[in-house]
């Protein structure tokens, strides 16, 4: 959680690329408010990917699953999912397994400007739990919108 334009997506970009090249089999999902935020994440991850030294053998050669919102690097076969996937909140993602979900921005104005608006989103978050492989994790990145947050957390 921290303020506007204070690098959150950027940090977490670097860390999907990071766990990409440490663990190449990973199955990432970006979910967002909207799907053109959550590809403009994929696009990043896939920036990094391609100009860094250290991740170019995860680059295919073809580039087949290479595209806006879904990148697939060179990884073991048999591994039905891309490598990264993008969805706006509301979009189907149904059949969908990942190992690691990062929510970035899903809480904005349209998404909890009002109580049954944040209720809808929180009962849509809840459905990620389906999704998300036995050892996964989940990661929130945003800023607070309303005092009744989807950030905030029991503790605070």
């Amino acid at each position: 959680m921290a303020f506007r334009h204070s690098g959150k997506s950027t940090v977490v970009g670097i860390f999907a690329a990071c766990v990409l090249l440490l663990h190449p089999e990973t199955r990432i999902l970006i979910l967002s408010a909207e799907s053109g935020l959550s590809s403009r994440m994929v696009s990043h991850v896939k920036h990094i990917l391609e100009n860094h030294p250290m991740c170019k053998d995860l680059v295919p050669n073809v580039k087949k699953e290479w595209a806006q919102g879904r990148i697939t690097v060179n990884r073991p076969i048999g591994i039905r999912e891309p490598s990264v996937i993008c969805q706006g909140i509301h979009g189907n993602i149904t059949g969908l397994r990942a190992d690691l979900i990062i929510c970035d921005d899903v809480e904005v104005p349209n998404t909890s400007n009002t109580a049954q608006k944040r209720e809808m989103l929180r009962e849509r978050l809840r459905e990620l739990d389906f999704i998300l492989s036995p050892t996964g994790a989940m990661i929130y990145i945003g800023t607070p919108h309303t005092l009744d947050t989807i950030y905030r957390t029991k503790e605070d």
